[in-house]
């Protein structure tokens, strides 16, 4: 079964470019597009894509407001939903991943993580663009600490303080895979048991929680 995307940007020539690109991979069809975020809506509940890939930046309703409206905190069958921006800012990523984004991606990205943050969304996972996470992480080792961070529901295996270790750097899912020596599925359970146990939402919360605990 291929994995259906809906796209939402107000620029006709990324909406095509977009779609160019995932249309060209196996296993991805995109189902529509729209030009802004109160059309991505409305084609989103009547065609209930796998994943949404939406701007952040639209008239009328943005791609926040739109994650919001199909994937926040109160809907009952969220979708998935990717974030594309041009715009570099933390307030976007941050605003992003309140309003339930499961991943978020600048658009010069590349069409091999583009394609893999859809792959991940559609199995449940988040993928960030590893510079982005990277600088979010040093933001906050420069802050001051707040104290230890939770513990964790059940203790963490050897295996999984490894991925641990391996997110608390920025790497992907495929990175993670090739640097322990173990499949991408077996990635994807450990980082899934990483997040039940220590009640992260998304990959940055994982390593937020992994730097905040290696603090004295």
């Amino acid at each position: 079964m291929s994995i259906r995307v809906l796209i939402a940007d107000d620029q006709e020539l990324v909406r095509t470019g977009l779609s160019m690109i995932l249309g060209a991979q196996p296993g991805i069809e995109v189902v529509g597009q729209a030009v802004d975020g109160h059309e991505a809506v409305a084609l989103a509940r009547t065609r209930r894509p796998d994943v949404c890939l939406f701007d952040i930046r639209m008239p009328r309703f943005d791609g926040i407001e739109a994650t919001r409206a199909l994937a926040g905190p109160d809907v009952a069958d969220p979708m998935a939903v990717v974030v594309i921006t041009t715009f570099d800012l933390d307030e976007y990523v941050y605003a992003a991943l309140r309003a339930g984004a499961k991943g978020f991606l600048l658009k010069d990205a590349g069409a091999p993580l583009l394609t893999q943050a859809i792959h991940a969304a559609a199995d449940g996972d988040a993928l960030i663009a590893p510079q982005v996470t990277v600088r979010l992480l040093a933001a906050f080792a420069a802050a001051k600490p707040t104290g230890p961070p939770p513990q964790p529901s059940d203790p963490l295996t050897e295996r999984e303080e490894q991925v641990l270790a391996e997110v608390a750097r920025g790497r992907s899912n495929s990175e993670i895979a090739d640097a322990l020596y173990i499949s991408l599925s077996t990635v994807k359970t450990h980082v899934a048991s990483l997040m039940a146990k220590i009640g992260a939402r998304n990959r940055v919360e994982i390593a937020i929680w992994a730097m905040g605990r290696a603090q004295p």
